[in-house]
Parts: structure tokens; sequence; C-alpha cells
């Protein structure tokens, strides 16, 4: 809260209005760090499924299942403030650009990976699915990244993760960079909070099934 709360201050009056966008630049401080969240998130998410299916952790057949709708939400965050910021800029709300394409892609993976995990009923098989679906679909974010770099586009290049400088001047790029750690501690928090409720979720039926079967130990009643 107090990264954002920072964050949002530095955004609106701590930085100064671009000299081409005016006041239309500030949708930069959330749409960037939604962007970079989305990859983030999906990165993760193949991690995680590549060691639930190769090493069969449990833990991490959870925390994919956990964040999954949260980088789906980041990257419905950065579809909609790209298609406010391009409406002003471009002339137009979207335009099939390759790293609007590839973004809205990985949107769609996301939404297949969660529609895969909770299409069976045995949650095993459903989570294996959807794994191999997140670990194939991974070649897209290669794809987003150098987008720009690849094929001529409307989006403009890379300008903070360049070999030489930022192209940001230091009171655009800090806020931004503040925002973007707020972005990525709201991330942490909420995943740890599902996973949590997951595993509990897990606990209690694992304990019903035991009562039902009337086989639950003093110590699994307690």
């Amino acid at each position: 809260m107090l990264l954002l709360a920072t964050g949002t201050w530095l955004s609106l009056a701590g930085s100064p209005r671009d000299y081409q966008q005016g006041e239309t630049v500030r949708i930069m401080y959330v749409h960037v760090p939604a962007a970079w969240m989305a990859m983030f998130a999906y990165a993760n998410l193949a991690i995680a499924s590549a060691v639930g299916l190769v090493w069969r952790h449990p833990l991490a057949e959870v925390a994919a299942r956990a964040m999954a709708p949260l980088g789906a939400a980041f990257t419905a965050l950065c579809l909609v403030t790209g298609s406010l910021w391009g409406k002003p800029m471009w002339g137009t709300w979207w335009v099939w650009d390759a790293r609007l394409t590839s973004v809205l892609l990985l949107f769609l993976l996301y939404l297949g990976y969660i529609a895969l995990a909770n299409a069976f009923e045995d949650e095993a098989r459903g989570t294996r699915a959807a794994s191999i679906l997140a670990l194939v679909g991974a070649i897209n974010l290669p794809v987003i990244k150098f987008s720009v770099d690849w094929w001529n586009t409307l989006h403009q290049p890379a300008s903070v993760s360049r070999l030489d400088a930022p192209a940001l001047h230091p009171s655009m790029l800090l806020p931004l960079l503040v925002m973007a750690l707020a972005f990525m501690a709201w991330f942490a928090t909420v995943l740890l909070w599902r996973i949590e409720a997951a595993l509990a979720e897990r606990r209690l039926a694992a304990r019903r099934m035991l009562a039902e079967a009337g086989t639950a130990t003093p110590a699994m009643r307690r």
C-alpha cells in the first residue's frame, strides 16, 4: 500500500507532463508495469507448471493455479490501458500490431490455462493439461519482448531495458519503477493468500473424505 501510494503520488504530481503526449503520458505508469507483470507472472506460471509436471510437486501445481488469474488480470489491465493510450496517440483504440496481438494472445493463454485446469473432474488431470498449455505458450514471451525489434510496428521500442541507458528522464523513470515494485508486491501478497487458501481447501477436503470413510484419526479430527 505504501509503494502504491508513493508511486501514485509520484506519477500524478511528482513527474512532468510529456512535451509531445502531454498529460496522456501518465497512463504509462500503469500500462508499462502491468505489461511487465503480465509477462513476469506467465514466466513464473510456466516454471511452476514445469516443476509440477517433472517432479510432481503439489505446491508448484497449487502456485501455478493461484497465479493464473492474477496474470490474466494484469494482462487485461495492460490491454485496456494500452487502448486508452493508443486512442489519442495513434487515433485508434486497437491495431493488429505485433506487440498488441502477441499480448492479446498472452491473455487468451491465461484464459485457456484457467479453463483447462477446471475442465476435468479429476483435478490432477486438469492441472497436467493446463501445465502443458502453459509450457507451449511460453514461446510467446520472447515474441512479445522482441516484436518491436523484429517487425515494423506502431508500438514504441524499449525505453527502459536498454543496454546503453534508459531513454526516460529520471523524473519519469522513478515513478515508473516505484509503480512496478508496487504491482510486484501486490502480486506476491495476493499470490501467497491464494496459495494459503488453496492449501486450506485441500486439507479440509482430505478431512471430509476421511470423516466420510470413518477412518479419521483423533489428531485429524482436532
